[in-house]
């Protein structure tokens, strides 16, 4: 099993930084593709970015803005957010596993004009 925390949400205005963090326990999880989704009011959740072996990889909405990092030894994975605009406010997810197999609670991010 794996447990995921998110933290390091909050209210920045546009064109602010954020940097989301999610802490893994229970597995190590330099063995495991990890992720950030968001959520807004009224939509569905959407992928975001994606740390794997392979590399890293972006929803074209965020390409160029956000960058996805991970430090195996501290089991955490994090998720860099630039240039902000207001339709980046969503509640964000960390997830972990090849099949997205577990996820965090989430952590709101709201961006204002």
């Amino acid at each position: 099993q794996v447990q995921l925390a998110e933290s390091g949400g909050g209210l920045v205005q546009a064109g602010g930084s954020l940097r989301l963090s999610c802490a893994a326990s229970g597995r190590i999880i330099g063995i495991l593709p990890m992720g950030w989704f968001r959520q807004a009011p009224g939509k569905e959740r959407e992928f975001v970015a994606a740390s794997r072996w392979s590399g890293g990889s972006y929803a074209d909405s965020v390409k160029g803005r956000f960058t996805i990092s991970r430090d195996n030894a501290k089991n955490t994975v994090y998720l860099q957010m630039n240039s902000l605009k207001p339709e980046d406010t969503a509640v964000y997810y960390c997830a972990a596993g090849g099949s997205w197999d577990y996820w965090g609670q989430g952590t709101q991010v709201t961006v204002s004009s």
